[in-house]
């Protein structure tokens, strides 16, 4: 699948990107108040962990429809000292009336069904579904099995892959975060698909993802007995997250998912074939110059792991180009619940609101 340059994010690198929230510029001492809808699965407990150490967001409500006067406590233990006199409310219209941004953690197919009446009310909404990260109610049908009931906000919509659309998300009012899996390949591969230094068909992507990518409610196929010391491949050359692939790279990918026995994290290993003479060192230089200003990325030459980046927004990212084979070889490691989702749409957030980029976002992973 590719798409116009109209649809396509852009890298915006240097002096185009807004202030990425390093210094003074763009700081704000103001408090601004949020809600979420949709927080009682794990993406929303992700948000309310983020934002509970946010210096500048303040949950107004967070919804949850099957939680519904749950205390955030029971539910979730871990926030309990954060949010000791919350409950999970009902989602009604009206929650939005009192917020300058909503989060939606909802279902596929759900978010759609509300964002006309919720985006006017709320006035920005970053949407942690899929509902409207591609350009076309077509492409929809096509990945997802599902007619589009909202195509009419598609062109609003701005897929918030950050490091490569900041300028666009800074001014839009509805961003569509991407998924958990194509956000570590694609911000290592469009370097290269965009400088012309790959063929732009038969890139292979291969990822292996935790359990929590799967969401809280119980399937038979992430019970703890199917899960552990298994590893199993899904998904296979139809999966919904090649079509956010094929939109950051511009190009053809093959994409396969695996389920690995671990809670958190995807690893994702890329293989594109080179069009000019690359090396690793060259290889590396690219995407240490493409990323040398981004406070969540990481490159290295070291192989990235997935425990590296437990609980932070970053991303690490390291590439070979093998002279035998003459593969580019790219890999890239993320915690799927933070950049791949909740740390990812605070990220988009900041910017929506004028706040500094990187305010309340962990780029430290936790180890052991």
């Amino acid at each position: 699948m590719t798409t116009s340059s109209s649809e396509t994010p852009g890298t915006t690198h240097g002096s185009e990107a807004p202030h990425r929230g390093t210094g003074p510029a763009g700081a704000t001492d103001r408090t601004v108040r949020v809600g979420i809808v949709g927080a009682s699965g794990y993406t929303g407990a992700e948000l309310m962990r983020l934002l509970a150490g946010h210096p500048n967001l303040e949950i107004a409500f967070a919804t949850g429809a099957s939680q519904a006067g749950t205390p955030v406590g029971e539910l979730y233990p871990s926030l309990a000292a954060a949010y000791a006199n919350v409950a999970f409310v009902p989602y009604e219209p009206g929650l939005a009336d009192d917020v300058e941004l909503v989060f939606c953690g909802l279902p596929h197919g759900s978010s759609m069904e509300l964002m006309a009446e919720l985006l006017p009310r709320a006035g920005k909404v970053v949407d942690l579904g899929a509902d409207f990260r591609l350009p076309s109610a077509a492409g929809y049908q096509q990945w997802y099995g599902d007619v589009h009931t909202a195509p009419e906000l598609l062109d609003q919509a701005v897929f918030g892959l950050t490091e490569l659309c900041r300028d666009r998300v800074s001014e839009a009012s509805l961003v569509a975060n991407p998924g958990c899996y194509p956000t570590g390949p694609s911000l290592g591969l469009v370097p290269f698909t965009s400088a012309g230094l790959v063929e732009l068909t038969g890139i292979i992507v291969d990822a292996a993802s935790g359990v929590s990518g799967a969401g809280r409610p119980p399937k038979p196929n992430t019970t703890f007995c199917t899960v552990d010391e298994n590893f199993t491949a899904y998904g296979l050359l139809d999966h919904r997250h090649t079509a956010e692939m094929e939109l950051t790279t511009g190009a053809q990918v093959l994409f396969t998912p695996h389920l690995a026995p671990m809670n958190r994290g995807i690893l994702a290993t890329s293989y594109a074939r080179p069009t000019d003479d690359l090396t690793t060192a060259k290889a590396l230089d690219l995407l240490h110059e493409t990323y040398a200003d981004e406070p969540f990325v990481v490159v290295s030459e070291a192989g990235p792991s997935t425990k590296a980046t437990l609980g932070a927004n970053t991303v690490h990212l390291t590439a070979r180009v093998d002279p035998r084979t003459g593969w580019l070889v790219v890999i890239s490691a993320l915690d799927n619940l933070v950049k791949g989702a909740s740390g990812q749409a605070i990220q988009n957030a900041n910017l929506m609101l004028g706040l500094r980029e990187v305010a309340g976002l962990p780029t430290v992973g936790l180890m052991p």
